[in-house]
């Protein structure tokens, strides 16, 4: 896994000092994907960074790369991710003449694109994100795996395309403005993922499953993968047998690395499922980590979603598949440090609101690239599988909107607590100028226009493979985003076989019915498992990650809360409710009343101090 960033122009000599020392200053930002090296190449039309987080081929695979014929480099790459079957391409492409001299899978790359061209994306297993430039033809490849685990940003400067795995690489060239106008704000806070909107104003992601080629002609786009609809014939069991054959198929794939592998264990089922398969693959006892708070066991309190402590869970599965198991406590102070907050909010570029959810998944990875350098997750699941509880409550799947918004407005209306980017401690006329329920509407629409459908389908059948869709494609990019940047913010490489392009293919066309046919949620990836798992640990109800219950956190937030709010040359004062936040600072509000709406306030603050960004807004 690691960083990329480059740029192309038409109309300059980027071999000049200027330009050399833009591209150092963009590589320099993504120190912390690649902490093992680092390489830049340069020519008069292209400029390509790299830095390097070794894991396979650990001696041989330095980047950029490049490829000759008749000795003249014919292509170079800069590229971040995994090609789990790049041993299969290797020996392919050497049936076809091509000769290696490195065991890398980033030399694959560069021979598949001289054998197949722009094709070659179709052939790759794995998550990547990779720029190639083809210097016959001084053309750029952008390319993006098909779910968009790994990030791509890219932005167009005169007649210059510039590209970086993330906004912090772009926001360092001299020429381009960190801007965020309405549209970004309304993005942000929609908690809907838009593909290719990256809400810096000018600034765009490769989308997932697509090719960006840029030449002198321009910029221009096409689609190599995109989910399709087809009837389903297998019969439960078979289905059932080919879920599990394709999971096994994915960690095997994806357990493969020349460094320290292990995994990430909440002892719920998608990681439970991944940790058991992993560890039946395994010569050796797998690494397994989990993450707890202090005093969880102790301040644990059920809700809607929380409904039990992971401990007993995660003790249970390690102990019934003999994984050697670490808990990594994050501690109360460290969850309040503003040290880590402004950390957790750089690795993003951009305020998520989510105060612990971030900072506890940071410090997490920070404890366990101590002892490993790659982990395998279990996103994509729930989303696959149907785990959510709104996928079960008609009122929240038949609602006019994105299932989880209607679930988040059940959630605060039964007590629980306000919403993930809650706008109630915003200024009311930014609130009713960016019309966020407008926005999503639209956003809504436009996710409905791209599902696929099967003609003559049982209404029920219809508006489930929608739900599903939607989550794939507007609500896992989010968590996906969210794991990408804590992860390589500590230069650990996260892995996730749940969103193995032929599993996810295979499973969105499988009935619902099927999916739900034991009356539990996830019933399919249950059977599947089945036999790998403890009772305890098979039976249990989703719960989602932890959030902290200590007193001492909100009580903290509360006091910095005010602070800001006091603070009249804070940046983020003029987007302020202050009335709105001395209600909520009051003694007879409930602290989880304004948790998520507290958080936002202090991320938008961390971000206007940390960023040099300009607010254009209404």
């Amino acid at each position: 896994m690691c960083g990329i960033t480059g740029w192309i122009a038409y109309d300059q000599d980027l071999d000049g000092g200027r330009q050399r020392a833009a591209l150092a200053a963009m590589t320099a930002t993504m120190d912390c994907r690649g902490p093992d090296a680092g390489g830049e190449w340069v020519s008069r039309r292209a400029a390509l960074g790299h830095r390097r987080l070794a894991v396979i081929d650990l001696p041989g695979g330095s980047q950029p790369m490049s490829v000759s014929e008749n000795g003249r480099i014919r292509a170079v790459i800069t590229f971040s991710g995994e090609i789990y079957n790049y041993r299969a391409l290797r020996s392919e492409l050497s049936g076809l003449g091509h000769r290696f001299s490195t065991a890398s899978d980033t030399e694959v790359v560069l021979h598949a694109y001289l054998q197949w061209g722009p094709d070659l994306a179709t052939r790759l297993d794995g998550m990547f994100a990779m720029s190639l430039w083809d210097t016959r033809t001084e053309e750029l490849l952008l390319i993006r795996d098909r779910l968009g685990i790994k990030p791509l940003y890219y932005c167009q400067v005169g007649d210059a395309l510039l590209f970086a795995s993330e906004p912090k690489a772009l926001l360092a060239h001299p020429d381009v403005t960190a801007s965020v106008d309405a549209g970004g704000l309304r993005e942000l806070l929609s908690l809907a993922k838009t593909p290719g909107h990256a809400v810096y104003r000018g600034m765009c992601e490769v989308r997932p499953g697509h090719i960006n080629t840029f030449s002198r002609r321009g910029l221009a786009t096409s689609r190599y993968w995109a989910l399709q609809a087809s009837e389903h014939t297998d019969d439960l069991a078979t289905t059932i047998a080919t879920v599990r054959g394709l999971l096994e198929n994915a960690i095997a794939q994806q357990s493969h690395a020349d460094v320290p592998l292990g995994t990430l264990l909440s002892g719920g089922l998608d990681s439970s499922a991944l940790t058991a398969l992993a560890a039946r693959a395994s010569d050796a006892p797998v690494r397994s980590f989990s993450v707890a708070f202090d005093n969880q066991a102790r301040d644990f309190t059920p809700d809607l979603m929380h409904v039990d402590c992971d401990e007993p869970f995660v003790r249970a599965l390690a102990e019934h598949v003999n994984t050697d198991h670490t808990d990594i406590t994050v501690a109360t102070d460290g969850l309040m440090n503003a040290g880590n907050r402004r950390a957790a909010l750089t690795a993003r570029d951009l305020p998520s609101g989510l105060g612990d959810f971030d900072i506890s998944a940071l410090l997490l990875f920070r404890a366990v690239r101590r002892h490993l350098t790659v982990a395998l997750s279990g996103e994509g699941a729930d989303e696959l599988f149907g785990g959510y509880f709104w996928f079960h409550d008609p009122n929240t799947v038949n609602a006019d909107t994105f299932p989880w918004r209607a679930a988040i407005d059940v959630y605060a209306q039964a007590g629980f607590g306000d919403a993930p980017m809650s706008t109630r401690l915003l200024n009311p006329d930014l609130v009713r100028a960016l019309d966020l329920p407008a926005h999503r509407h639209e956003s809504y629409r436009q996710a409905l226009a791209d599902v696929p459908h099967i003609e003559h389908a049982d209404p029920v059948e219809q508006r489930m493979r929608e739900a599903v869709h939607l989550h794939l494609t507007r609500f896992l990019p989010l968590l996906l985003d969210r794991k990408d940047r804590m992860s390589m913010a500590t230069g650990l490489e996260v892995r996730v076989p749940f969103c193995d392009h032929r599993l996810v293919q295979y499973v969105f066309n499988t009935p619902w019915s099927m999916k739900t046919f034991d009356g539990q949620e996830k019933s399919l990836l249950r059977a599947a498992v089945a036999d790998l798992l403890p009772d305890a640990v098979r039976t249990r109800p989703k719960n989602p990650y932890p959030t902290i219950q200590d007193p001492q956190y909100t009580t903290t937030l509360r006091t910095t809360l005010a602070a800001v709010a006091d603070d009249y040359t804070a940046p983020v004062h003029d987007l302020l409710d202050t009335t709105a936040i001395k209600e909520a600072l009051a003694p007879a509000t409930d602290p989880k009343d304004m948790r998520y709406a507290a958080e936002l306030v202090l991320d938008l603050d961390t971000w206007l101090r940390q960023y040099p960004v300009r607010l254009d807004l209404p």
